[in-house]
């Protein structure tokens, strides 16, 4: 029955994940059971509006997954579930906004490695500070629910105003969370990857491709590339084929929807090499100009600037990239617990 999927599917978002799937089996044994022998004393099925009104008596879900958590003594399984998923999302936002401004002060200021490794070591202090917050404002909903309880009824855990109706459908999604990529998917990526490849090998002979009528503006200015940007054009051109052969090899085989978390941070580790390359260019200059003598004096402090905030912006991305391949290998090392834990079981 849709509904009780829905209903089921909801308490499972509050469940402990080491026994979600068992805790979710028990339950829904046990309210199947339920529904039939209420059918079974109606002598029909039951109705939606009956089985709304039936789910409604159970609670909602997530009192229901209150009941499975463990043993809390500052905050009680009514109010953990609610706990646990505004500490999540706070810290989450918290380091979010937190790696923004750090980045624009950064920016702003006089960018250096020790101001980035500063901003890195100040954000244990930032989470612990935001779940402290967090977690005395849930002590007091908690207190005053249990000292409370005909003034705070929601908390105290007695009906609250709800409705099954209002639950999200069930969304059916494969192992690991991912949609899986269908055949066309796949081969639209090889098929663009190469026309990609083409474009990128294109650019040397004919620049426009990359900066269209801008191009001319480029040329016309008293500014060209520095050396360094020929390895950094190769070494992005080398990975683009390494990704491509990798996708080419992955549709050949089948087996394009086979999950590879490990290639894939593997892929966003080496990713990052090209803007170590432009971070160490000599002096961090990208950018020369094509008559020193003549356009030193009045091009010379823009050149500087320009310089300057090209290196900034290189370290901004670098900070993005180094988040994102943190946050896969993290996730990575998270499914690998899990899949022990349910093994062990």
């Amino acid at each position: 029955m849709d509904l009780l999927d829905r209903y089921l599917e909801a308490v499972k978002k509050h469940l402990p994940w080491q026994r979600q799937d068992d805790i979710i089996a028990e339950l829904k044994a046990n309210l199947e059971a339920q529904l039939e022998d209420k059918e079974a004393e109606l002598g029909r099925p039951l109705n939606r509006n009956e089985v709304e009104a039936w789910l409604k008596q159970m609670g909602p879900p997530m009192h229901v997954a209150a009941r499975y958590q463990p043993q809390q003594y500052l905050i009680g399984p009514a109010v953990f579930p609610a706990y646990w998923f505004v500490m999540r999302l706070a810290t989450m936002w918290c380091l979010i906004i937190y790696s923004i401004v750090s980045a624009v002060v950064i920016v702003a200021g006089a960018p250096s490695e020790t101001a980035v490794v500063e901003a890195l070591l100040r954000v244990p202090g930032i989470l612990m500070t935001t779940a402290a917050w967090v977690t005395l404002i849930f002590a007091v909903i908690e207190f005053a629910g249990t000292h409370y309880p005909e003034k705070c009824p929601s908390i105290a855990g007695m009906p609250i105003n709800w409705s099954p109706a209002g639950l999200p459908p069930v969304v059916m999604q494969p192992p690991g969370g991912k949609k899986a990529k269908s055949y066309a998917q796949a081969t639209a990526e090889v098929v663009f990857g190469f026309i990609f490849l083409i474009w990128l090998l294109l650019i040397p002979r004919c620049p426009f491709l990359l900066m269209g009528p801008g191009i001319y503006f480029v040329l016309a200015s008293p500014y060209h590339l520095a050396p360094i940007w020929v390895p950094f054009y190769w070494c992005v051109v080398g990975l683009h084929v390494l990704q491509l052969a990798w996708h080419s090899l992955e549709l050949w085989r089948g087996t394009w929807q086979k999950a590879r978390p490990a290639l894939e941070v593997a892929l966003k580790a080496v990713g990052v090499i090209p803007l170590l390359m432009l971070l160490n260019a000599p002096d961090h200059v990208v950018l020369l100009l094509k008559n020193p003598a003549v356009d030193q004096a009045r091009d010379g402090a823009t050149l500087n600037l320009i310089n300057l905030w090209v290196y900034r912006s290189m370290l901004i991305i670098l900070a993005i990239a180094a988040l994102q391949l943190v946050f896969g290998i993290g996730q990575m090392s998270l499914d690998a617990y899990r899949k022990r834990a349910a093994a062990m079981r």
